[in-house]
């Protein structure tokens, strides 16, 4: 008993220490710009491992120096209330969660109606995560889906809410999200794609950037896509209602 106690106790423990290490990071990320995150090192190691080297684009720029357009089309394509809510959009987060459910039910009436098919491509998983939140998950967190780590990502959201302003929140997710393989931040991706520094991208060019953002790599091997171009039409519309912090 005194055993399972103790191994009870380190555990609270090192949970305590791990909250302790995520808010010490955090409170710095105020002053000093993180030099890379949890799913960047992921993906160094995995592009290192699959390729046999590291093939490495991004240059950290302040928030001046981003296009005010791609600023409002990441706001319009990922998050519309971004500077309103606490974090956390619930209204979006209940309605992804109702579709996922939803998908999942129709997935395994399907597999039962056709047992023979097992190989039925699984259905796709809806996130309905801001702004803030795509950053406390790339930022600190590995990128498993259970019930634990969207309880710890929600956490972290609601301390990057409070220990930095909207302004620094889309700083610094501007400057590490990724935009294809390698491809990370606003000034990496501006000169990937189009030549040119994040402060001179246009109100197109921003857009399909914006709309790259939920599956860069799959849109980075399709330039041409017809959905890229035609999404692209729908988030420049929405822009000018994109409030900027």
């Amino acid at each position: 008993m005194k055993a399972a106690l103790r191994w009870l106790l380190l555990v609270l423990v090192a949970a305590l220490a791990l909250q302790v290490f995520f808010i010490v990071r955090i409170a710095l990320m105020a002053t000093f710009d993180p030099q890379s995150t949890t799913f960047q090192r992921s993906e160094a190691w995995r592009i290192t491992k699959d390729k046999g080297q590291l093939r490495w684009r991004q240059r950290w720029v302040p928030y001046e120096a981003i296009s005010d357009n791609l600023k409002r089309a990441v706001i319009a394509s990922e998050d519309g209330s971004f500077t309103n809510h606490d974090g956390v959009d619930w209204e979006s987060l209940e309605k992804a969660w109702q579709k996922n459910a939803k998908a999942e039910e129709q997935a395994a009436k399907r597999a039962q109606s056709s047992p023979a098919r097992p190989s039925a491509r699984p259905p796709k998983i809806v996130g309905g995560s801001t702004i803030t939140q795509q950053l406390a998950k790339n930022l600190l967190l590995s990128g498993e889906r259970t019930l634990l780590r969207k309880a710890q990502e929600i956490m972290l959201t609601f301390a990057l809410e409070r220990m930095l302003s909207k302004e620094r929140i889309l700083e610094i997710y501007l400057n590490s999200v990724e935009w294809g393989e390698g491809v990370f931040g606003a000034e990496a991706a501006a000169q990937h794609y189009y030549r040119k520094s994040a402060a001179q991208l246009g109100a197109y060019e921003a857009a399909r950037l914006a709309v790259m953002l939920p599956r860069p790599k799959y849109f980075e091997k399709l330039p041409n896509s017809g959905y890229l171009s035609s999404r692209a039409g729908t988030i420049i519309a929405r822009m000018r209602d994109a409030e900027l912090p």
